[in-house]
């Protein structure tokens, strides 16, 4: 969908838009489109409702109120552009350029922006119109000036964090210019806050405008403006309240409208290539009850199809097969104190397949089937209210990476016992569970981690802490998403232990999510193997290493860097498959 499309389909944007593209056709066509001369009046129809002669009425002297208007637009939109374009061109000059280069333009920058913001505004715009005669272009233009100091902070603050993006990184070390990071890869990013910026800053100059017409200290009256408007409406505003419905009404949508258009731009810039925030609701299917399910399984997923919807969650039908299937028809058992490996390559679809029991798939991407019957309950894989409840006390889940998934705002022993406290339990009684927990895991001086914080502990030591707090809950199923890629290989053999005996003495099952051929071989009891979101081999460990079936699992065993001869030349899977199936893969 083009940018234009995804902007359009927005209705509070086309509503903004119709409403400043009305204003511009009013002010380009007065002449046509107004039949009456501003300033003529008509001392027998003074403060008149509207009528077919005066479609807005008259004010006190009989002027035509849509007239003035119409005519005061031209007035207001010049004023807004002036000041929008100097505080744009000052403000993103300075803002990204002192964000991006740092050092001493930064602070150089951040001195003049202090400045500019500690002096009164109005009061210099007052002294400005003193010195050129009530002249609204000096005025704008000064305003401007002040209001870029404002936008430059902001823009500054969002350009500090792109620039410490790895790809910001990645394209210095290319030999890519400053300049062309910054129009290429900076100011797309920042696009967002740009359009808000500069929106509420047009509506704050049409407020400004408004209010220095009010007072008279802007275009001589009797030349229409909305600010002079209001004022007459203000004297008028006993006898005759209706004068301040248009003057008053006019000014209110277009701020209103610039915000909205501001908003609206700012979002349909970014959903290109942001994600959105949050997952739209599906309704959820009844549960069928799957026939071949054993009696000792505790979880049997069946036929789980996952799909990507195209329209990055926003518009997601059920009833209609997207374009890509990214997981098809997984099905697997798992009993009590079993343990399960799902491998494969990258995007093979082992992260999505344990996420779909969780309810966390990530925003545009849907379960199109699949059931699971978790402890003998029978739940349609569409039905993410249930499979939140599910979450803690049934299923539990340890992440990819240990540091993401601990708040640094929080201790540890604040973390474990937030989780703690869902089970009533009295606070003496949390304390003692949290290090009882970390003692589990096999953590040191459990008192003083527990007082510590996320970043004052290893990264090995942040994933025991994840393993305690999904076992706070204690769940009967843990979902393992690659739990040792990120640590050394020591931490890493005494994490798959720790998994282990946990599974062994509570009798827990365990999804494990790996590509690591040895980690299936050190912990699992069966595995499953998928390429491209299909399962091709479902077997015990022993039987999977020693007579694989399919050829792409034997192209996986083969080339799997544990059993690889010192100095021999490691083949790729793809290299391996072609081999084994003569081309034909």
């Amino acid at each position: 969908m083009s940018y234009w499309r995804r902007f359009l389909s927005r209705p509070l944007a086309v509503v903004a838009l119709v409403w400043l593209l009305f204003l511009l056709i009013l002010s380009v066509g007065s002449g046509v489109l107004v039949p009456l001369d501003p300033l003529d009046q008509d001392l027998l129809a003074l403060k008149q409702m509207p009528s077919s002669e005066h479609w807005l009425g008259t004010d006190a002297l009989g002027r035509d109120v849509y007239s003035r208007m119409v005519h005061g637009i031209a007035l207001t939109m010049a004023g807004v552009l002036e000041a929008v374009l100097v505080a744009s061109v000052l403000g993103l000059s300075l803002g990204v350029s002192a964000g991006y280069f740092g050092g001493l333009w930064d602070r150089l920058v951040q001195q003049y922006v202090s400045l500019v913001q500690s002096l009164p505004t109005m009061l210099i715009m007052l002294a400005v119109l003193a010195v050129f005669g009530q002249a609204m272009l000096p005025a704008m233009v000064t305003l401007g000036v002040m209001g870029s100091a404002g936008v430059s902070r902001v823009l500054r603050s969002v350009t500090l964090a792109v620039r410490e993006e790895l790809y910001i990184a990645a394209a210095r070390i290319s030999g890519l210019s400053d300049w062309h990071i910054i129009a290429r890869h900076v100011l797309p990013r920042i696009a967002g806050p740009v359009i808000v910026q500069m929106s509420l800053f047009a509506a704050i100059a049409v407020i400004v405008q408004t209010g220095i017409s009010f007072l008279g200290l802007g275009v001589a009256p009797p030349a229409p403006t909305w600010g002079s408007m209001i004022f007459e409406a203000s004297a008028s505003l006993n006898d005759f309240p209706w004068l301040l419905v248009p003057s008053g009404g006019v000014v209110a949508l277009t701020v209103l409208s610039f915000g909205l258009l501001g908003d609206s731009l700012r979002d349909t810039s970014t959903e290109a290539w942001s994600r959105p925030a949050v997952r739209q609701k599906v309704k959820a299917r009844e549960a069928v009850a799957p026939t071949d399910v054993p009696a000792d399984s505790l979880l049997s997923m069946r036929n789980v199809t996952i799909v990507v919807d195209g329209t990055h969650g926003r518009e997601f039908k059920a009833d209609k097969l997207p374009a890509r299937v990214l997981v098809k028809g997984v099905s697997f058992d798992l009993k009590r104190g079993e343990t399960l490996g799902i491998v494969g390559e990258s995007g093979s679809g082992k992260t999505l397949t344990s996420l779909s029991l969780m309810g966390l798939l990530p925003p545009g991407v849907n379960v199109s089937a699949g059931t699971a019957v978790v402890a003998g309950e029978v739940i349609d894989l569409s039905n993410e209210a249930r499979l939140a409840q599910l979450r803690g006390a049934t299923v539990g889940m340890i992440f990819q990476e240990p540091m993401a998934a601990l708040d640094p705002c929080f201790t540890i022993g604040h973390q474990l016992a937030e989780v703690l406290r869902l089970q009533a339990l009295s606070e003496s009684q949390v304390q003692a569970k949290v290090i009882e927990l970390l003692e589990q895991v096999k953590i040191p001086n459990p008192d003083e981690v527990a007082a510590r914080y996320p970043h004052q502990i290893s990264g090995g030591m942040a994933q025991r802490v994840g393993i305690a707090r999904a076992l706070a809950s204690e769940p009967q199923i843990l979902l393992a998403d690659e739990p040792t890629t990120a640590l050394d290989v020591t931490v890493q053999a005494e994490i798959l232990a720790l998994i282990r005996s946990l599974s062994q003495s509570r009798q827990m099952a365990v999804v494990l999510v790996t590509h690591d051929w040895g980690v299936v071989a050190d912990i699992c009891d069966r595995a499953l193997v998928l390429r491209h979101g299909e399962v091709l081999e479902s077997a015990s460990v022993v039987d999977l290493f020693h007579r694989p079936q399919h050829p792409y699992t034997q192209a996986l065993l083969a080339a799997n860097p544990h059993s690889a001869k010192p100095g021999d030349v490691l083949p790729t899977v793809d290299e391996q498959l072609m081999t084994l199936t003569g081309g034909a893969a």
